[in-house]
């Protein structure tokens, strides 16, 4: 009769409860399919043809009551998620700001999920906690952040923006905010953002209930960077208003251009009016790392805090954002919240640490032991030229449009984002003599026309992007951030646009 605390023996070699010997199968299995996927990439279709329907019918719909083996559902796995999937690891995907997910993160999300930790606090997880504060310590010395700044690990960049406004908005406002909320307040706070800002800022202000209409906008100048004129125009507008300028946003890329703020000039702004510096390096960040652009983010370690997201230009797999803040006693009176269920008992300053004293989450998975585990296998040095490569490929395709004489660019690259549109030569040469009314109507059926030619694009499954709008104009947008990607990739994007384009009927009303 088996012991009253053992698994019985019906449960021995369970899917549930599977012996040592069934794992390593069952590994062996995973880890081929893994192989053969990251090997096979580059031939792979980038986006699959299909739809919702034709993938609901590859998926068995019924809700299992019995158990299937590891080899059928792995099977299943493949045919119906693979290969109807859209593949983010490819070469040449550009869509969005997507990386491919590095190999070795793959294994380091395995482990952390057999290990299990709930990063809450040092009780928790004493050796992941610790080696999450090891690795955000790495991230600051990498950013060039302040030395004495801490942070931590998050679901993404919304998360992060979110929870440097909520910290903005504890220093800049009253005690009573958090007991009694913005009816406490006496004046309505605003916050400044430029055009080219990520819509999770004004997100987070409506949660945290500052309001949308509290974010002001301030326009862009000609490389899409907030202009400092306006910048100041809008705060002494608001001052003599009676209101309560509290927070201004700088881009370290924007997602949209990667045009990246004169962090400079945007923190001198704050000192002046009192204003937290918080700067959304979602993006661009980790390009501080590569020699060519490291200027652009000279006095990022003035910024009170900083959204990172390790899951970009890390190449890691998601979910893996990162806040820091230059003086975290500041987070801690923002975030820090006594109960009972969450007291520490008979520790040490240092053991009865909490991660979650400094952010909005409670329950954490282990996001630090990818993060270390890629820091560690692959090294600085590797990510910087990684980086630097990314941004030379899109330099290279820069060079080629303007090279070229049946496409424009329509916003600079600064990073490794770029923003063109497909111009046909007798569409370029009607813009050239046409009065106002007619080069409209010769823009909007360019719009159109390169709106259907990013459909067709997608479709095709050789290269992919996505979309932006430029100046009022529908513009083709790709971002490089994948370290298998060549500047021989960029001419086949352009090879590939013009393949697709000669399916398109294209007609000229001028």
């Amino acid at each position: 009769m088996a012991a009253k605390d053992s698994p019985s023996n019906s449960d021995r070699g369970s899917s549930l409860d599977p012996s040592a010997e069934e794992i390593r199968r069952w590994g062996n299995a995973a880890i081929k399919a893994m192989a053969d996927y990251h090997g096979s990439i580059r031939e792979r279709r980038l986006y699959p043809q299909t739809t919702a329907h034709q993938i609901r019918e590859r998926l068995e719909r019924a809700l299992p009551a019995e158990g299937s083996d590891f080899e059928t559902v792995l099977a299943t796995f493949q045919d119906a998620i693979v290969d109807l999937s859209r593949h983010n690891a490819h070469p040449r995907m550009f869509g969005y700001v997507q990386a491919p997910g590095a190999a070795i993160a793959a294994f380091a999300d395995l482990l952390a999920s057999m290990l299990n930790a709930n990063l809450t606090a040092w009780r928790s997880a004493p050796a992941a906690v610790e080696l999450e504060r090891l690795t955000i310590n790495w991230i600051t010395k990498m950013l060039g952040y302040d030395r004495n700044s801490a942070g931590l690990f998050v679901s993404g960049g919304s998360t992060a923006n979110l929870a440097a406004l909520a910290a903005a908005r504890r220093a800049k406002a009253s005690e009573e905010l958090l007991s009694k909320g913005v009816r406490s307040l006496p004046q309505e706070m605003r916050v400044y953002v430029s055009e080219e800002t990520h819509h999770s800022v004004a997100k987070a202000a409506a949660l945290l209930g500052i309001g949308r209409e509290n974010v002001r906008i301030v326009r862009v100048d000609e490389r899409f960077k907030i202009r400092i004129d306006d910048l100041v125009a809008k705060i002494d507008e608001d001052l003599k208003a009676g209101h309560l300028p509290f927070c201004v946003v700088a881009n370290a890329g924007t997602v949209m251009t990667g045009a990246v703020d004169p962090l400079a000039e945007m923190s001198g702004i704050a000192q002046q009016f009192n204003l937290w510096m918080h700067v959304d390096a979602c993006y661009g960040g980790f390009a501080a790392m590569a020699k060519s652009v490291r200027p652009l983010f000279h006095s990022i370690d003035k910024a009170d805090s900083v959204a990172l997201d390790p899951h970009k230009w890390l190449y890691l797999p998601v979910d893996c954002g990162c806040i820091l803040y230059r003086a975290p006693e500041t987070a801690r009176a923002t975030f820090a919240h006594e109960a009972e269920y969450t007291r520490v008992i008979a520790q040490e300053a240092e053991e009865a640490f909490a991660f979650w004293d400094y952010g909005p989450e409670l329950s954490r998975r282990f996001r630090a032991l990818k993060v270390w585990m890629l820091l560690k296998s692959v090294g600085v040095r590797t990510l910087s030229k990684a980086i630097e490569k990314d941004l030379a490929c899109a330099r290279h395709f820069e060079q080629l449009v303007q090279a070229s004489d049946d496409f424009e660019m329509l916003a600079p690259v600064e990073l490794s984002i770029f923003c063109f549109r497909h111009l046909p030569v007798r569409m370029k040469q009607a813009l050239a003599s046409a009065n106002e009314n007619t080069r409209r109507q010769v823009n909007e059926e360019l719009d159109s026309m390169n709106e259907r030619l990013l459909v067709e694009l997608q479709r095709d499954g050789s290269s992919y992007l996505s979309n932006a709008l430029i100046h009022g104009r529908f513009a083709l947008r790709g971002c490089v951030m994948n370290y298998r990607t060549t500047s021989h990739d960029m001419e086949i994007l352009l090879n590939d646009l013009r393949r697709v384009a000669r399916r398109l009927k294209v007609k000229v009303s001028v």
